[in-house]
């Protein structure tokens, strides 16, 4: 029995005009279509499984995380990066003294911070902070503290994984007051995505093996406490 051509063709009529499409000449790719298309799947999911995992968030329920926080700082094996509070020449808020420094609102946030360091224990801790007017001012209502001519703290460009591990003291925890690029300066370093962390935040690192740092994660200002009630 012969064969029979089986031809489908798709009528449509619009605004009165009618128009046919042969859907058989179609037919004939879709098997390249369906390849074609697989492959793309393919190459997307495993382009989105080799990407770098993003910094974790140790507040909010991240049990595991604040257990790894709590455990390395009592070891004394922590490198933390804190970002100073507002700066007042990004801000309408009234500045604390001069332009260049922190906004007066942001006396209470660096205090706060400093108050939950104090709580982890700051004994066998070592504090630097960049000499900026806006760093310096936060180190001094977060721990008291205020260090001078700690200029690796500002120029940072490829350097502060390394200049970290280099002050880091072992059995001594690490607290660096800095800035924003530095910590995403880091966060390269350690070959993960950059992020903009909030005014007053930190990103801990851990460092009880200097040959491999690893990041275990960041809290941000405001976070402490849904951290610490876990």
């Amino acid at each position: 029995m012969p064969a029979r051509r089986l031809d489908v063709e798709l009528r449509l009529s619009l605004f009165g005009v009618k128009r046919s499409i042969d859907l058989s000449r179609f037919a004939r790719y879709r098997n390249t279509i369906v390849v074609l298309a697989s492959a793309l799947l393919v190459i997307s999911l495993t382009l989105w499984l080799l990407q770098p995992a993003a910094v974790p968030d140790l507040a909010h329920g991240n049990v595991a995380g604040a257990r790894a926080l709590a455990s390395g700082w009592a070891k004394g094996d922590m490198i933390v990066l804190v970002r100073h509070v507002e700066r007042c020449d990004h801000s309408k808020a009234a500045c604390l003294s001069g332009n260049d420094g922190i906004t007066d609102r942001s006396r209470s946030v660096a205090v706060e911070v400093g108050a939950n360091f104090e709580q982890l224990g700051l004994s066998h801790a070592d504090i630097y902070n960049s000499p900026i007017i806006r760093t310096a001012q936060t180190a001094g209502y977060m721990f008291n503290k205020v260090g001078v001519g700690e200029d690796w703290l500002i120029s940072c460009k490829g350097t502060m994984l390394r200049d970290a591990l280099a002050h880091k003291v072992a059995g001594r925890n690490l607290i660096l007051v800095t800035h924003s690029e530095c910590m995403s300066q880091i966060e390269s370093d350690l070959k993960l995505p950059t992020s903009t962390l909030g005014y007053g935040a930190s990103l801990f690192i851990s460092a009880a093996t200097p040959q491999k740092p690893h990041m275990l994660g960041f809290i941000e200002a405001s976070d402490w406490r849904s951290m610490t009630t876990q």
